[in-house]
């Protein structure tokens, strides 16, 4: 419950939005906890097969006992999270059959072929899906996986308890620094796009008073070249920091300290570091991907820029850091409250809910 706080978060901000609330979770061993009002039913599950990575959807554990301890609990809707487990759906339709079932996209990915049938047949009677942004959903639809018609309601799967707090006192102690000060929290992978994102910190630095890139990290493929870049560049020499990981209560004060989040995201299931950048009031600076467009309101609390495109992100570094910051770390913690944080997402889910019901 500590290591997954965003599960009773969301739970209970359903619940404050009026839902009557059990989570049903798969688990290493049989227990129910009740969080402020919300019960918590955690279910044994059987371990994986070592076969997974090779086999894919047929090696990975299915949760067969959460289904069934969700039949027993008789619910008047099913929200299920994850497009991955059809077979439960169409389960949990046939044995809870006047119990609409939501599926919710966590970062899924349209199967091979050859799985495509198994999928089509279990979520062919499901009510509807639940995507960050709605167009994700296409994909699925175009692989004959999601029916056309099927009703997708925009749901965030993340949020944070991040608040902002002072710059000055952040920055003494992170040790961030610069005019502007960037942020980078993300893997050094193909997906995130550092190499474009350091193109376009070279082509904006002659414009900006002092930019500093301060990179944070987990896995870093790309590293090597990351720092072959930086090395061969004057414009990046001594203006790019490589922090490699920093503990997760860091994160907090590097946001705070930081005037923009950087990303060169081509595809993401939601933006957790976006939407914890909006709560701490620093303004992302990020790709026109459906899930970042979705998060910062269309570009309203944030600027978006075509995803490889390094000369459209420098001229984003360069008109945003223009911009009155004061008055931008106010907009984008007031969107954040408004659009992202869990009261807001509690709200979202009840009317998604209703709508399924009939406003019961």
């Amino acid at each position: 419950m500590a290591a997954w706080w965003t599960q009773p978060a969301f739970a209970q901000a359903a619940m404050r939005a009026g839902v009557d609330v059990t989570v049903v979770q798969a688990g290493w061993r049989d227990a129910v906890l009740e969080r402020e009002g919300v019960a918590f039913h955690f279910v044994r599950e059987r371990p994986g097969f070592r076969l997974r990575r090779r086999l894919g959807f047929w090696a990975s554990p299915r949760p067969w006992n959460v289904a069934r301890r969700i039949v027993e609990l008789r619910p008047q809707l099913i929200h299920l999270h994850g497009l991955s487990f059809p077979l439960q759906a169409r389960f949990l339709g046939r044995h809870v059959p006047n119990a609409p079932v939501l599926i919710q996209d966590h970062k899924d990915v349209v199967p091979p072929r050859w799985q495509r049938p198994i999928h089509r047949f279990g979520l062919a009677n499901i009510a509807a899906t639940a995507f960050t942004e709605r167009a994700q959903a296409l994909p699925f639809v175009e692989a004959g996986i999601l029916r056309a018609d099927l009703p997708v309601f925009e749901l965030l799967e993340n949020s944070s308890w991040f608040v902002p707090g002072s710059q000055p006192e952040a920055r003494a102690r992170t040790g961030l620094r610069g005019d502007p000060c960037l942020l980078w929290l993300g893997h050094l992978n193909a997906n995130k796009d550092p190499l474009m994102v350091l193109d376009a910190l070279a082509r904006a630095a002659p414009e900006l008073k002092d930019p500093q890139l301060w990179c944070c990290y987990l896995s870093a493929p790309l590293l090597d070249q990351v720092v072959a870049r930086i090395a061969t560049d004057p414009r990046l020499t001594g203006r790019v920091h490589l922090m490699g990981p920093r503990p997760r209560g860091d994160v907090e004060h590097l946001l705070r300290a930081a005037d923009f989040l950087v990303q060169g995201s081509h595809v993401e299931g939601s933006g957790f570091a976006v939407i914890e950048a909006l709560a701490c009031g620093t303004t992302p600076l990020v790709t026109d991907i459906p899930s970042f467009r979705w998060i910062t309101g269309g570009g309203v609390a944030g600027g978006l820029c075509p995803p490889g495109d390094s000369q459209a992100m420098a001229r984003l570094l360069v008109q945003w850091s223009a911009r009155d910051r004061v008055a931008l770390r106010t907009a984008a913690r007031a969107h954040f409250e408004r659009a992202l944080s869990f009261e807001a997402i509690g709200a979202q889910m009840r009317t998604a809910y209703d709508a399924l019901l009939g406003g019961a």
